[in-house]
């Protein structure tokens, strides 16, 4: 094996520089928040029982394109990053203090993901045997595909958190996946990059993260947070996958983030199939069900963030071990059909969800 340019001193300088940057723009920003109504309020559908500041967004925001463009300088990519995150993290804010319509949201999202393409110059060109007749090139398809994975992934992260610690803890698990699978494929740059990204969630999690002395989170995301997390991970994603030097299949994406995605699509058609808008806030997501049949807070993020890692573990595996990719992906399939039914009707969730809580906790 030759030598690795992985420096693991450079590596948690990153990681401390970024922390340090998201938790001090937080603890700035907070008070700010409140003076100004920068709140999130709290009502029958969320866990929280006072106005909390939705300013965690921000934070990450800094605590990544500083460190990105301190290591990168002005490359299309962290320049096209930098332009996408931006918008994201702007509209999110816009629609955290004033609710802002839903197409609108959608076509700002669409916007970034088209800077990301055209800007950044990333796209899902190459999706690879996916269904067992060889690789499988998009061409000009690559295009509108692409801005359906960002766009689903930024929805699908902005579903996901809905409780405290939750979609923080889940993402530093993918991050820190993402960063093996880096590493191991050959793409440094980036496994070193992902270390700014793992400090900024740490750095965010110090004050969204139940814990001794801090029983409730003391900011949340908001839209402007996890939609610039789901764009971080898809620009991640593109970047290892599309990689020509060293490339990471692209159905490992998907098992790095089982939970989010099977969830989201569960949910969307769930609420398609009773008449609703897929968009809609609601109590019926995941990790609702499991607050209703018992776990507490902090279980139900420790529970999906060992599932989130023991789904990325498996497809790690079975790429490692030769799986064909067609298996790989029927295998997810069948993990979305096996989440509808579940959830399918509420007896039968909190059946299987009570008694995952009585196996893991008594």
């Amino acid at each position: 094996m030759q030598d690795s340019p992985f420096n693991p001193i450079d590596a948690f300088g990153f990681f401390a520089l970024s922390a340090l940057i998201c938790a001090g723009v937080i603890a700035v920003l907070m008070p700010l928040s409140r003076r100004f109504g920068w709140l999130d309020a709290p009502d029958a559908r969320k866990q929280h029982q006072h106005p909390t500041p939705a300013v965690g967004g921000f934070g990450i925001f800094l605590g990544i394109v500083v460190p990105a463009l301190m290591l990168y300088g002005y490359t299309r990519e962290s320049i096209g990053f930098t332009v996408g995150s931006l918008l994201l993290v702007l509209v999110g804010a816009l629609d955290d203090r004033f609710h802002i319509h839903w197409k609108i949201r959608i076509a700002v999202q669409t916007l970034a993901a088209l800077v990301l393409i055209y800007g950044a110059g990333l796209r899902a060109a190459h999706v690879g045997p996916l269904f067992g007749f060889g690789d499988i090139e998009l061409g000009w398809q690559s295009v509108p595909f692409t801005v359906f994975i960002t766009v689903g992934l930024i929805n699908a992260l902005n579903m996901f958190d809905g409780i405290d610690g939750l979609v923080g803890t889940v993402c530093a698990a993918v991050t820190a996946m993402f960063i093996c699978a880096a590493w191991y494929s050959g793409a440094y740059d980036v496994a070193l990059g992902l270390f700014w990204v793992l400090g900024a969630l740490a750095g965010f999690l110090w004050f969204n993260l139940r814990r001794p002395g801090q029983p409730q989170a003391r900011v949340f995301l908001g839209d402007a947070g996890s939609g610039l997390i789901g764009f971080t991970l898809a620009f991640v994603i593109f970047r290892l996958t599309q990689n020509p030097g060293h490339p990471v299949s692209p159905v490992l994406g998907p098992y790095l983030l089982a939970p989010p995605i099977i969830d989201g699509l569960v949910l969307i058609v769930h609420r398609i199939r009773l008449g609703k808008s897929p968009f809609a806030a609601g109590r019926d997501h995941g990790h609702h069900l499991m607050l209703d049949a018992g776990f507490s807070v902090s279980q139900t993020v420790v529970v999906m963030t060992v599932l989130t890692l023991l789904s990325g573990l498996f497809g790690a595996l079975c790429l490692r071990f030769n799986v064909p990719e067609p298996l790989m992906v029927m295998a997810y399939i069948l993990a979305v059909f096996f989440w509808f039914w579940i959830t399918a009707t509420t007896e039968r969730a909190m059946n299987y969800l009570g008694w995952l809580r009585r196996k893991l906790y008594g």
